[in-house]
C-alpha cells in the first residue's frame, strides 16, 4: 500500500507539472492581449498603447516565453501561484475562497446521485426486462441525453418563473442549493444507474451467487452484500471520475445559476485573460483529479481482494 501511494504521488507531480506547462504555453501563444482586456473592463474604454505597455511592464508580461516559463515553474515549486491581474489578490486565496461553494455543490450532487443510482440500477438488473427495468433504462437515457445548461434553464423557468418556489440564481440559503444540485445530479445519477445495472447483470450469473442461493441465504443479502460489492468496481471508477470533474468546477451549472464557485470564477478569468488565475487553477484542478483518483485506487484495495493480489498491493 505504501509503495502504491508513493508511485501515485510521483505520477501526480508529473501530471500536475505537465498540465501546468501546457496551460502556460497555450495561454502565452493564444491570440489577444490580457492588458487590453483587463484595462477595458476597468475603465470601460479602449486603452491606448502607453497604458497597455505600462500594464505589461508592471506585471512582467513583456518578457520572453522562456523567461516567463522558468519564472512560473520556479514559483509553483515554492507553492506561489502569483496574483490575479484583475483583482490583485493571490491566486490561492481566490481559489480557496470559492472552493467551498463548489465542494458543497459537488458533494451534494454526488450523494443524491448515488442514493438514486444504486437502488435503481440494482432493481433494473434484478428484474431484467420487466417494467421497472424498462422505465429505469428510459429515464437513465433521458438523463444522460439532456444537456446540463438546457435542464438548468428549464428548471429555472418552471420552479422559479412559473411556480415561484425556488430562486433562480445566487447562493446563501437551502433553496438556492436545490436547482444546481438537481441539475448536476441528474446526468450523473443516470450514468451511474446504467453502469450499476450493467455491472450487476455481469455478476448475478456467476457461480458464487448460485452457491450463495444454494446455501439458503436470503435474496436481499445475496444482492446487496455479495453481488453489489463486486459490481461496485466499475461504478467506483466512474464515480471518482465524476467527482473529480465536479470538484474541479461545474462550469456550466455554476455559470447558469451564478453560483459563486471556482467554475464560474474560472470562466470570468478566461474572459478577462487573467493568466495567473487560469494557470494556477489548471494546476490545482489537476491536483484535485489526481487526489480523487488516488482515493479511488485505495478504495479498490478494500472492495476487491483480487485487486490486491493481481497488482501486488499486499
Amino acid at each position: 500500500m505504501q509503495s502504491l501511494i508513493l508511485r501515485r504521488f510521483f505520477v501526480a507531480l508529473l501530471v500536475m507539472l505537465t498540465a501546468s506547462l501546457l496551460s502556460f504555453t497555450l495561454l502565452y501563444f493564444a491570440p489577444g492581449n490580457p492588458a487590453e482586456a483587463i484595462l477595458r473592463q476597468r475603465t470601460g474604454n479602449d486603452p491606448n498603447f502607453e497604458e497597455i505597455a505600462l500594464f505589461m511592464e508592471n506585471h512582467e508580461l513583456n518578457k520572453a516565453y522562456s523567461s516567463q516559463c522558468i519564472q512560473w515553474m520556479y514559483m509553483i515549486s515554492r507553492g506561489d501561484f502569483g496574483s490575479s491581474l484583475k483583482t490583485g489578490e493571490p491566486v490561492l486565496r481566490e481559489f480557496f475562497g470559492r472552493f467551498g461553494a463548489t465542494a458543497q455543490l459537488a458533494v451534494a450532487a454526488m450523494v443524491i446521485s448515488l442514493l438514486l443510482a444504486l437502488p435503481l440500477g440494482v432493481l433494473a438488473a434484478v428484474r431484467q426486462n420487466s417494467l421497472p427495468d424498462h422505465v429505469t433504462r428510459v429515464v437513465a437515457l433521458l438523463g444522460i441525453s439532456i444537456p446540463e445548461f438546457w435542464l438548468g434553464i428549464m428548471l429555472m423557468v418552471l420552479f422559479s418563473l412559473i411556480l415561484g418556489w425556488l430562486p433562480c440564481f445566487g447562493s446563501g440559503t437551502v433553496k438556492h442549493f436545490v436547482l444546481p444540485v438537481v441539475t448536476l445530479g441528474t446526468g450523473i445519477a443516470a450514468a451511474l444507474a446504467r453502469l450499476t445495472r450493467a455491472a450487476m447483470l455481469e455478476v448475478l450469473p456467476l457461480d458464487y451467487i448460485k452457491t450463495a442461493r444454494a446455501k439458503g441465504l436470503r435474496e436481499p443479502v445475496i444482492i446487496w452484500k455479495h453481488a453489489l460489492k463486486n459490481a461496485l468496481i466499475p461504478v467506483l471508477t466512474a464515480f471518482g471520475s465524476q467527482l473529480g470533474h465536479l470538484m474541479a468546477g461545474a462550469v456550466v451549472v455554476e455559470t447558469v445559476f451564478s453560483w459563486p464557485g471556482i467554475g464560474k470564477f474560472l470562466v470570468d478569468s478566461i474572459y478577462a485573460r487573467d493568466y495567473p488565475v487560469i494557470q494556477g487553477f489548471v494546476f490545482l484542478v489537476a491536483a484535485v483529479f489526481v487526489l480523487v483518483n488516488l482515493l479511488v485506487d485505495i478504495a479498490y484495495y478494500f472492495l476487491d481482494p483480487r485487486v490486491r493480489f493481481e497488482k501486488g498491493w499486499r
